[in-house]
């Protein structure tokens, strides 16, 4: 895990609620339930993460819920994120049977997964659940500026969190502007291209320069624009490469070459093509 020259600001950002996020998090998107998740989250939480991020729809909560039991580590001091599955009617319903699957009496985030049949409707239920103390925070995924525009007016609790891909080669510098000017954090999910971006070029002579790995590479480039980071694996071996983030440093021509891979345009879009109708 990352060694005692890191410094509090890198390892943990506040959110505008008052909140704190852990800037590593394991992701457990596309693990199945059973098992591999159970041990994957254990797994990280034993090598020092202290920030898990799971949803309705990957079907894993019970699992997750499990590990975090088996890990011994306090509830306390993990931060847990799960999501709302817009096919269901009701936000606040369907975090409470989120909360039975996992085991836990309350989520640090609680994130609406998309914006499907429109930005705005599943709010007053988002913040029900906060106002019940079932989430402490709440936030949004895969919405892009034009999305925010059309939340943000209609909030009571306004969302601190926006999590959406986001990498080199998706950095969506207008959606990140307009995040920091709302006082929302960015979130990066899928941050290694879902392993895509392992093989690139410029990101290993990166790498070979510093004697890292890519992936760490990617991951310490979105550490260094201040975003939280949630990558996925399920192997030991991994999860621990993956932490090593906080005992070095990428150079200003680095974060340049590095900025440059973009092939969003600098988009204000949190995807090139929706899933959703």
């Amino acid at each position: 895990m990352p060694d005692s020259t890191s410094t509090a600001e890198e390892r943990v950002r506040e959110l505008a609620d008052g909140s704190s996020i852990p800037t590593l998090g394991l992701g457990v998107w596309q693990v199945p339930s059973g098992p591999e998740c159970e041990h994957a989250v254990r797994w990280a939480l034993e090598l020092g993460y202290r920030h898990i991020d799971t949803a309705q729809a990957y079907g894993n909560e019970e699992s997750v819920g499990l590990g975090l039991r088996e890990s011994g580590v306090p509830r306390e001091e993990i931060f847990v994120t799960t999501k709302f599955f817009p096919k269901h009617k009701d936000p606040a319903a369907a975090l409470e049977a989120s909360l039975r699957r996992l085991g836990l009496d309350y989520v640090d985030l609680y994130i609406i997964h998309w914006p499907a049949g429109g930005p705005t409707w599943a709010w007053p239920g988002m913040e029900r659940a906060h106002d019940a103390g079932h989430a402490r925070s709440i936030g949004v995924s895969n919405f892009g500026v034009d999305d925010l525009e059309q939340l943000l007016p209609t909030a009571t609790v306004p969302p601190v969190v926006d999590q959406v891909q986001f990498s080199p080669y998706e950095y969506r510098q207008a959606l990140l502007d307009s995040c920091r000017q709302n006082g929302i954090a960015l979130e990066a999910y899928s941050p290694l291209g879902t392993g895509r971006h392992l093989g690139s070029e410029a990101v290993a002579r990166i790498a070979q320069r510093h004697e890292r790995t890519p992936a760490q590479v990617l991951l310490r480039w979105g550490i260094e624009h201040g975003i939280p980071v949630i990558p996925k694996s399920t192997h030991r071996e991994r999860i621990a490469e993956n932490a090593q983030l906080f005992d070095f440093r990428l150079s200003d021509e680095d974060i340049a070459e590095l900025d440059a891979l973009d092939r969003t345009g600098g988009t204000d879009r949190a995807l090139e093509h929706k899933w959703w109708s």
